[in-house]
């Protein structure tokens, strides 16, 4: 592993922590809205209700233990055939997803998630964000150790 290798991961690792903290900030930002009374909400084309708090809660808790994992436990050069499979799953799903969310943007699907309609900017993120980590996820898997 190359010295830049090392520094790209020990870069994304730190986001990972950072993006930890902020999945954290929402969920509990999630709860205290929900416990206030302030949902429903609009921001961004989105509204926000008390109906949507389980499929929010899972979704933030499946990426909170995903960026807990990478930032924190996770090793390169990956020696474990365990690890390697696991991040060909992660690379294969995140693919099919980043796919999903392009297929979404050329032919201009309309999707309805708990009643509301999700704008399209929410697409772009998605193909951007689930292709990197697909990327990252890959190429991470294809290294051997030297």
């Amino acid at each position: 592993m190359t010295i830049s290798h090392m520094n790209h991961h020990r870069a994304l690792r730190e986001v990972a922590k950072v993006a930890t903290g902020l999945v954290l900030a929402d969920i509990i930002s999630v709860l205290w809205f929900s416990a206030a009374g302030i949902l429903p909400l609009s921001l961004l084309g989105v509204t926000w209700t008390n109906h949507m708090l389980p499929e929010i809660l899972v979704f933030d808790s499946a990426l909170l233990l995903l960026l807990i994992h990478y930032g924190w436990n996770m090793r390169l050069p990956i020696s474990s055939p365990s690890e390697r499979t696991l991040l060909v799953i992660a690379g294969v799903i995140f693919t099919i997803v980043s796919l999903a969310h392009l297929a979404r943007l050329l032919f201009n699907i309309s999707i309805i998630f708990g009643g509301f309609p999700l704008p399209l900017w929410i697409s772009w993120a998605g193909f951007l964000l689930a292709g990197y980590l697909a990327f990252s996820s890959l190429s991470f898997a294809r290294r051997i150790r030297r």
